[in-house]
């Protein structure tokens, strides 16, 4: 950093233009009016920081963190050694041009962040956007800036605009008019470029941007690499061609997750394996993890909405389940309070959610992950999980959507039999195992987590694992963890059937466990909000698990249950089939009666017949 700062400074002392890398004093005029004025104040304000002094008079932030300091130096320091090189006898003797990857094989490989090429992982809040706003303000050429999606990409310009900084956006569907509009805004000074990698699959837009001269490209969101460029977004494994066809000197990549493998990939796809990793702490001790085990998880999600802070997000894993979600938040808290946001709504519609949720402190936002990345409203206090996210970094990345105003918020995750499951299928070394160990974990769920993203160890601020041990150690009272059986709803259906084992019908068990349901919400909800749907669901997960069977035929179809919940199903030894024990008896008498019926039954009528045949003969 001491070598950042002398360089800076002697940049800052030769003159206004200089210190940008203008040519001359006479090409300030460059710069947009509205900008050049806060880059000069904040260099004639505070010359012994340069950076800070940016930050106050463009962006208005009073403080950077350290890792911003170190992510904005290493940028600038490899922007001046490139400057260097370039106007070194060496360079002017050869035309003046020197690409990075030219002077790489000069360069000692433990400082190869020198070179430019850097990940770097921030957790949800910590400001990463700065980092690469501030070098774009500060370097001679453009900012090329890949976002993954449009909504990321309209707030960021609106932002940039607010704070008098000229940008461009380049996306589909534009106009050769819109196109050119862009080209000649970069040619009168337009500082930062906003795009995503579907449209630089042209190459003639690619060498456009190529005689832009674009000092520095900032992929953000950069765990898309690894997530959707192997599936729908193909798009981001071309990143790295396009980096080498920009022969941009300056690249980095900004994610707040990234585990080892997704880290790996990211690297190889980028900067073919070798870059500078810059890792700050993953923990955000503001949010507490907790996982709610219901095994009908809307009405779950309902009664949390109830119940805990807003505002609120409820992520669902599908578009329809959004909707559906929606609906029946609507009908426990009212239509005022809801809305639900997806990749298939217009972008009319998406606005129009957006300003409706980012003013109000009472609202809840069902949603996909098309409102995980880009969300920047700093007071959500609950994030509620209906489907748990696919990996532990997709699931830090939403649930890191709460608490961006440093002030608490609770990360709640819903997990049911049919979870437990679906995610026992993957392989135990997998990165989709993480969410099952999180959502089973016997100690902390925080630890978990960070173990995912590369052993980082942490004292819990926050999780329900923590939380319940530290208040059985002060009553003095043994302490059990909890598990997916532990589910109030599975018990109160299982209670029943168990007690009245035999008796009753499935039919007759939906209906009694439906009013008790009811009769327990009601005193939340003022209404009834348990249906049949809710009931079968359980029962469902119930049989599936073999706690609860039909008992057959000669107990007319009635239900009934194991001893406890969440004892697994007992086999018989000659038995090949999940089914427990106690239902092998009904099983054996009902083929026990269809053998009597199709083989012994007809034959005893046969000779009856021909007995009084032969009775009547005589």
């Amino acid at each position: 950093m001491e070598n950042l700062f002398i360089k800076l400074k002697a940049l800052f002392a030769r003159n206004s233009a200089a210190s940008f890398g203008l040519a001359d004093s006479s090409d300030a005029d460059e710069l947009p009016e509205a900008l050049r004025g806060k880059v000069f104040a904040a260099e004639s304000s505070e010359v012994d920081d340069p950076v800070l002094s940016v930050a106050k008079n463009v962006f208005g932030v009073s403080h950077l963190y350290p890792w911003q300091r170190l992510v904005v130096g290493n940028i600038l320091d490899a922007s001046a050694d490139f400057l260097q090189a370039q106007n070194s006898p060496q360079a002017q003797d050869g035309g003046g041009s020197l690409s990075l990857a030219s002077n790489s094989a000069s360069a000692d490989s433990s400082d190869v962040f020198c070179m430019g090429r850097q990940i770097v992982l921030l957790p949800t809040g910590a400001g990463k956007s700065m980092c690469f706003l501030l070098p774009a303000v500060m370097l001679p050429g453009p900012t090329l800036i890949f976002y993954p999606l449009l909504a990321l990409m309209a707030d960021q310009k609106r932002r940039l605009e607010q704070n008098g900084i000229e940008c461009v956006v380049f996306r589909g569907g534009q106009s050769e008019d819109e196109r050119e509009e862009n080209f000649r805004r970069l040619s009168a000074g337009a500082k930062i470029i906003l795009a995503n990698p579907e449209v630089l699959q042209c190459e003639r837009l690619l060498e456009r941007f190529k005689a832009a001269k674009i000092s520095h490209i900032a992929i953000d969101e950069a765990h898309c690499v690894a997530e959707w460029g192997d599936t729908f977004r193909p798009a981001y494994l071309t990143l790295g061609k396009i980096i080498e066809t920009l022969a941009v000197p300056l690249v980095t990549a900004f994610t707040a997750t990234a585990s080892p493998t997704v880290l790996e990939r990211v690297s190889q796809v980028l900067f073919g394996g070798s870059c500078h990793v810059v890792r700050g702490e993953s923990d955000r001790p503001n949010i507490h993890y907790s996982v709610q085990y219901a095994w009908a998880k809307k009405k779950a999600a309902c009664r949390l909405a109830v119940t805990e802070q807003k505002p609120m997000l409820v992520f669902c894993g599908t578009r329809a389940k959004a909707e559906d979600m929606a609906r029946e938040l609507c009908e426990c808290v009212g239509s005022d309070k809801v809305r639900f946001y997806h990749a298939g709504l217009s972008r009319q519609e998406k606005d129009a959610v957006e300003k409706w949720f980012f003013p109000k402190t009472d609202a809840i936002l069902c949603c996909t992950c098309a409102f995980g990345m880009g969300v920047d409203k700093p007071d959500v206090r609950t994030v509620v999980h209906l489907e748990p996210s696919a990996t532990a970094e997709s699931y830090i990345q939403e649930a890191g959507r709460g608490g961006r105003d440093k002030k608490v918020s609770k990360a709640i995750l819903l997990w049911s039999r049919e979870d437990l499951f679906n995610w026992q299928k993957y392989p135990a070394s997998s990165r989709e195992r993480v969410i099952l160990r999180f959502a089973q974990s016997k100690s902390c769920r925080r630890q978990v987590l960070l173990d995912a993203l590369g052993g980082e160890k942490a004292i819990c601020s926050g999780c329900d694992i923590c939380d319940s041990q530290a208040a059985a150690r002060q009553e003095s009272q043994d302490w059990k963890a909890p598990n997916v059986f532990d589910a109030a709803d599975a018990r109160l259906v299982h209670k029943l059937v168990r007690k009245n084992q035999n008796y009753y019908s499935r039919e007759k068990v939906v209906k009694l466990a439906m009013e008790k349901l009811n009769a327990i919400d009601r005193k939340v909800f003022g209404l009834n909000v348990w249906d049949s749907s809710d009931i079968d669901l359980i029962l469902e997960q119930l049989e599936k698990s073999g706690s609860v069977y039909n008992a057959g035929f000669l107990w007319e179809n009635a239900m009934a249950a194991l001893k406890d919940i969440s004892s697994p199903p007992r086999r018989h030894p000659l038995c090949l089939h999940p089914r427990p024990l106690s239902s092998l008896l009904p099983s054996l008498r009902a083929r026990a009666w269809a053998l009597f019926s199709s083989w012994v039954l007809p034959a005893f009528s046969h000779s009856a017949r021909q007995k009084r045949q032969n009775s009547s003969t005589e």
